[in-house]
């Protein structure tokens, strides 16, 4: 699954949120700051989980606003842990 969100997500802890979100529903991906604004997150793991930590990111942490989310399904590669770049 990937998952681009826009809105004020960048300087404020989005991705160190994504991390942990992912960790605890056991998946394995990264964030990623874009260079447009948006965050870009990738995580792999059962469809339930998934969908569980899109509800999360739609919300975000404390000081995030979340303008616009967009997802795609894909199929999973071979990423392991969860990693913020």
């Amino acid at each position: 699954m990937t998952a681009l969100v826009a809105g004020q997500v960048q300087g404020i802890g989005y991705r160190a949120f994504a991390r942990r979100q992912a960790l605890d529903l056991g998946l394995s991906g990264y964030a990623e700051n874009l260079i447009d604004g948006r965050v870009e997150v990738v995580a792999e793991g059962h469809r339930r989980d998934l969908e569980h930590l899109l509800i999360g990111l739609r919300h975000g942490p404390a000081h995030a606003i979340v303008r616009s989310f967009d997802v795609e399904w894909g199929e999973a590669g071979q990423l392991e842990d969860f990693y913020t770049y």
